[in-house]
């Protein structure tokens, strides 16, 4: 068995070593096992062909010669400049150079850069963080306010408010008190400002709630300056009523808070007005504009004079009395024993006595 394989393999051997060659010639197919011992021929690769790469033409002759390549410009420093020859712009860029940036300046709000001097003098102060949130940020010195004539209403003192506060003094000034003192004195000259910021509880209350002052969003007015020298305090009840009411009706439409006579008896002297925020914008507007008082004073009745008659107080008291009147009934036509006495004993012709009259208490009524 084993000797008819060996025989098998080795035909198959002679087989292929004769058909190799011919089939490598027409580009048959090849096994492996066909060139098991290498004696089949090696077909040759094909020539690689190489593209010709066109290169640049050589540099004319009478070409200008190339600059060469300028160093960094860390690594050169220009010459100095001579001391008389250098500009003062140019004298002055080393020395700017040198100084550290400057930090960029705060972007300024709306509110500040509509607040322009044409309506108020009221410069930019610093920001104030004082304890328990008092302070503010956006805050102006508010010092005079100008009207649209150009003219300026001092506020004494300068009032510290921040920037919406004082944007709605100045409107309300210039809007409704200018053309009201107009009328009455020849205009507005100054503003009286009891009180603005300051840091401090509700009514100075150790221990209060923190006052809208305390946030510089308030201000306490007490009177107006007029141009002829006069002043018109919004609590006086000699000043006419109906400009009183007036400036009730002018505060309580521009302000949150309009605090004054019949609030409390902390606000009888001046007018409050802020601008807090509250839940659903919710206002508040206590301010009684009281009548005027009478111009004379009421007087009082005057004394009885001691010569004045008695008056008979007692009789009809006790004639108002049911029993008296019924025990009376029987005595009224019977003439008194005391008086007929006396006028038996008293001669004829005397003049009648009457008993000293009697000085009746003055009651005192409250005013």
């Amino acid at each position: 068995m084993v000797t008819a394989v060996a025989a098998l393999l080795c035909l198959l051997l002679s087989l292929g070593m004769q058909a190799g060659p011919a089939q490598a010639a027409r580009g048959a197919p090849t096994f492996p096992w066909d060139d098991l011992f290498g004696t089949r021929l090696q077909r040759s690769h094909k020539a690689v062909r190489r593209s010709a790469v066109p290169l640049p033409k050589p540099r004319p002759a009478d070409a200008p010669a190339a600059a060469e390549p300028e160093p960094p410009a860390a690594e050169t420093q220009p010459p100095a400049a001579p001391a008389e020859a250098a500009k003062p712009s140019e004298a002055a860029k080393p020395a700017e150079a040198a100084n550290p940036a400057e930090p960029p300046k705060p972007r300024l709000s709306a509110c500040r850069q509509a607040l322009t001097e044409e309506i108020a003098i009221a410069p930019s102060i610093p920001d104030i963080h004082g304890a328990g949130g008092c302070g503010g940020e956006d805050l102006v010195r508010l010092e005079a306010i100008v009207l649209p004539d150009k003219r300026k209403v001092a506020v004494k003192p300068a009032a510290i408010l921040r920037c919406k506060m004082a944007s709605a003094v100045a409107d309300w000034v210039r809007t409704d008190i200018a053309p009201l003192a107009l009328r009455v004195g020849g205009g507005i000259s100054n503003l009286d400002n009891f009180d603005s910021f300051e840091c401090r509880g509700r009514n100075r209350v150790v221990g209060a709630q923190l006052s809208e002052h305390g946030r510089a969003n308030a201000l306490d007015v007490r009177a107006f300056g007029l141009a002829n020298g006069k002043s018109i305090s919004l609590t006086d009840r000699s000043v006419p009523r109906d400009l009183r009411e007036t400036v009730l009706h002018s505060v309580c439409a521009r302000f949150s808070t309009v605090l004054g006579p019949g609030s409390d008896w902390y606000h009888e002297d001046h007018i409050h007005l802020d601008l807090a925020e509250r839940r659903n914008n919710f206002r508040i507007c206590q301010w009684n504009v009281y009548d005027p008082l009478p111009q004379v004073a009421p007087l009082l009745p005057a004394e009885r004079p001691e010569e004045a008659p008695p008056r008979e107080v007692a009789a009809k008291s006790e004639a108002s009395r049911p029993d008296a009147a019924k025990a009376d009934h029987g005595k009224a036509d019977e003439p008194d024993a005391a008086q007929s006495d006396d006028a038996a004993a008293a001669p004829k012709g005397a003049p009648e006595t009457k008993p000293p009259p009697t000085k009746k208490r003055r009651q005192s009524r409250r005013l």
